[in-house]
């Protein structure tokens, strides 16, 4: 007699194969959304339920394309089928609408997706050799930001400002409650909060601190009286004489446990009494949605194979260790800035 399957109770054991292969098979499903985006069948179908035929005409593509690419996304749980008709489920739509999953999906596939096979490698060198692919024998990604090809410079600034920037309002009113002369932007990058805090005040000085590369870029395009570059490498320089308020937007988290130390010891070396340090980040353990947790611990692999090699999205438990084993004491926490759960640490000499 021949052996039938009958879909019946299916065992935890059964889920979890499945699940295995969805992981095994992530890579590719992740190609598939990326072609769908580019043929644009998801932005078609977001607006026109339509048939295999409706959407080969309407898109530009081959009957195989379509069909091949539908079967997946439908599989993947991004495209549902209704009678002969395909549709975009809320995971589908969310590419199209959701600017986080935007810059998010962007940021991977044009920054981290090809050097993400180096992850393993670079986990045995602490050096992000996926990073290599792209712009040679650099130490770290942030020393080559402008050397970048135009698509991955474009998604790593995306996904730079989306989350940090839309914390800046609520960061300004707390930073300047005492309206301190002086602010060092550590890590100042493109000179975004530069901008805000000249405009937030009009009498305070402010000071950017990055790389030098960084400084020669950014002097190019932010001009102000009040406006003072120091281009330091907070690794191996020492820091200028710091007063007033020091400012950190996810910029510990690129760093080492023991650079991080580091960091904050050297630091709290250069600030003069009633200094303030204000580390802005979006802690793991601090997440109000699982995606966002999900999101953070993913990003610390980028940190692996694209960055440095040797940093990681911290938690906050873990800040405040580091923060008091360089001789600093946290005074105030400030949490759920902005949209995306981050937390200010307002940060003293002891």
């Amino acid at each position: 007699m021949k052996y039938r399957r009958v879909k019946r109770h299916i065992s935890p054991q059964v889920k979890a194969l499945a699940d295995a292969q969805k992981i095994a098979f992530a890579p590719l499903t992740f190609q598939a959304v990326s072609a769908m985006l580019k043929f644009g069948i998801l932005n078609f179908l977001e607006e026109n339920p339509s048939t295999v035929e409706e959407i080969i005409q309407n898109c530009n593509v081959s009957k195989y394309t379509a069909e091949t690419l539908l079967e997946t996304t439908c599989a993947s749980g991004l495209v549902i089928k209704k009678d002969e008709k395909f549709v975009n489920s809320l995971v589908g739509s969310a590419f199209l609408k959701n600017e986080m999953t935007r810059v998010n999906f962007n940021f991977v596939k044009d920054v981290c997706y090809l050097g993400a096979s180096e992850l393993a490698n670079s986990f045995e060198a602490s050096e992000p050799l996926g990073c290599r692919k792209f712009i040679g024998d650099y130490e770290t990604i942030y020393n080559a930001l402008y050397l970048l090809p135009d698509d991955m410079k474009k998604s790593w600034f995306e996904f730079d400002h989306f989350y940090s920037d839309r914390c800046f309002d609520e960061v300004l009113e707390i930073i300047f409650e005492n309206k301190p002369e002086q602010v060092f932007d550590i890590g100042g990058n493109t000179g975004k909060f530069e901008r805000a805090c000249l405009e937030f005040d009009k009498n305070c000085i402010v000071n950017m601190i990055d790389l030098p590369e960084n400084i020669e870029e950014a002097q190019k395009h932010l001009k102000n009286e009040r406006l003072k570059f120091h281009g330091v490498d907070v690794l191996k320089s020492s820091m200028p004489k710091i007063s007033g308020a020091v400012f950190m937007s996810q910029f510990l988290d690129c760093f080492s446990e023991e650079q991080v130390i580091h960091i904050l010891t050297n630091i709290k070396n250069a600030m003069t009494a009633g200094t303030k340090i204000f580390i802005l980040e979006p802690f793991t353990d601090k997440q109000f949605f699982e995606g966002a947790s999900y999101s953070l611990v993913h990003i610390s692999l980028y940190f692996t194979c694209m960055a440095n090699g040797k940093s990681k999205m911290y938690s906050e438990k873990r800040m405040i260790e580091m923060i008091e084993k360089s001789g600093l004491k946290l005074n105030k926490k400030h949490e759920n800035i902005g949209v995306h759960d981050y937390t200010l640490l307002e940060v003293l000499c002891e």
